[in-house]
C-alpha cells in the first residue's frame, strides 16, 4: 500500500476491524518510511449493476439515491436513518445475487416499496406517489387499497389454524 505521504509502499498494519455492516474491512497503516499514519478499506470488488431508466437509458447503479429517495420518504415517520441504509443495502445484496447485471429502475422501486411497506404506511404512499408518478386521488386510493390487502393477507397468515376447520 502506497504512503499517502511519501508514496513509499511499505506500510505496516496496526489495526484491522470490520466495516460497513462486515462488508469491508478497515484498516489502519503507518508507512514504515516516514511513520505517517493512514486508513485503508478494503472490500469485495462487485461486478457494477447497470440500472434500465423509464427512458431507456442506462447509469450505474447508485446507492446514494436510493437512501435519498427513502430517506425523502420517510420525513417525519421516525424511522431512523441507520434503519433506511440496511434497507438500502438489503436492496443492494439482493440485486448483486441476480443472475444479469442490468436491472430495470421499476424492480429496484418495488423492492424499495415492499420494505417500507413494513416499516411506515405513509412513507409507503409518499414514495409509491413518487415512483409511481400518481396523476390524482385514485392513484392514492388503489395504493392505499393495495396496501390494506398486503396487512390483511399478512394477519391471515399469523392467525392460528383450529384443528376443526382442518378435519
Amino acid at each position: 500500500m502506497q504512503c499517502p505521504s511519501c508514496q513509499h509502499t511499505d506500510s505496516r498494519v496496526l489495526e484491522s476491524r470490520a466495516a460497513d455492516v462486515g462488508r469491508s474491512v478497515r484498516r489502519r497503516r503507518e508507512c514504515l518510511e516516514c511513520s505517517f499514519r493512514f486508513t485503508t478499506y478494503e472490500r469485495v470488488e462487485t461486478v457494477p449493476i447497470t440500472v434500465v431508466k423509464r427512458s431507456g437509458g442506462r447509469e450505474i447503479f447508485s446507492r446514494h439515491k436510493v437512501l435519498h429517495g427513502l430517506i425523502r420518504a420517510c420525513e417525519k415517520t421516525g424511522i431512523e436513518p441507520a434503519c433506511l441504509e440496511s434497507v438500502v443495502e438489503e436492496i443492494e445484496v439482493q440485486l448483486q445475487q441476480r443472475g444479469g447485471r442490468e436491472v430495470p429502475s421499476a424492480e429496484i422501486g418495488e423492492l424499495a416499496l415492499q420494505r417500507l411497506g413494513d416499516l411506515s404506511e405513509v412513507a409507503y404512499v409518499r414514495f409509491a406517489s413518487v415512483y409511481r408518478q400518481f396523476q390524482g386521488i385514485s392513484d392514492f386510493v388503489a395504493a392505499l387499497d393495495g396496501l390494506s390487502r398486503r396487512e390483511t393477507s399478512s394477519k391471515e397468515s399469523l392467525e392460528p389454524v383450529s384443528l376443526a376447520a382442518v378435519g
